[in-house]
């Protein structure tokens, strides 16, 4: 190959490289990102409840003692009362010292002055409509630890397929609208990406003793996201 052939051959080259950065330049250039959200209320169907059992004496062994008892008679209570044993499930369990004058005695020197154990149990009720009966019988069982609850649907599924749906659709309408404002034409989808997922409806409660807990159920939202990458069209 002589010299100005192969100068010419990678003219050429330089020149088609060239050409073709510029187009995908000018593709990337030409896309519009927009984002979109949907969301699906409904009525909650199941209610997941935080119970515990705290005793503290100046015994460890008493203390746990305590616990165990007072924390077997709460789960029997809630088998009786039709809740499934798949549904209880122990959270935490613990047994810690008691401190007393940490640090501002004369010799500096923490004393333990007793044990406080704790048992902490998850419960999940299928049936709303004796959520409060439970509530209230477990306290009187001895339940004196309660972290609130959370409402929540069996099988969030179809919802959250309606939800997504509704988000596409937000993102679509966006899209259209910014395109048709700026006088350009939109194009294909060229990536969509998912964010989220459902939120359940929290309410905190503080334990307290009543005939049946009143329970205000609500809703439940179940939330979706999307980003949606589009080609701009001439």
């Amino acid at each position: 190959m002589t010299k100005s052939v192969f100068l010419a051959a990678t003219a050429a080259a330089f020149m088609t490289i060239c050409a073709t950065t510029a187009v995908r330049a000018d593709e990337f250039q030409r896309q519009i990102t927009v984002s979109g959200a949907g969301s699906v209320a409904t009525a909650p169907d199941m209610a997941t409840i935080n119970l515990g059992v705290t005793h503290q004496t100046k015994d460890a062994g008493a203390a746990m003692a305590a616990t165990t008892q007072a924390t077997a008679k709460m789960l029997q209570r809630l088998a009786d009362l039709g809740v499934n044993p798949r549904d209880m499930q122990t959270s935490s369990l613990s047994l810690n010292p008691v401190w007393s004058n940490r640090g501002s005695s004369a010799s500096g020197n923490a004393q333990i002055t007793g044990f406080v154990a704790s048992n902490s149990v998850r419960v999940r009720l299928r049936d709303l409509g004796g959520l409060g009966r439970i509530l209230d019988a477990v306290i009187v069982d001895g339940a004196n630890d309660f972290k609130g609850l959370r409402f929540s649907v069996q099988d969030p599924d179809p919802l959250m397929d309606l939800a997504r749906k509704k988000a596409v659709a937000d993102a679509i309408a966006k899209a259209q609208l910014l395109t048709a404002a700026a006088g350009v034409t939109l194009g294909p989808v060229l990536s969509m990406t998912e964010h989220g997922g459902g939120r359940p409806v929290m309410m905190e409660m503080a334990a307290g003793r009543s005939s049946d807990v009143p329970i205000a159920a609500g809703e439940v939202a179940l939330n979706a996201s999307v980003s949606m990458v589009f080609a701009i069209k001439d």
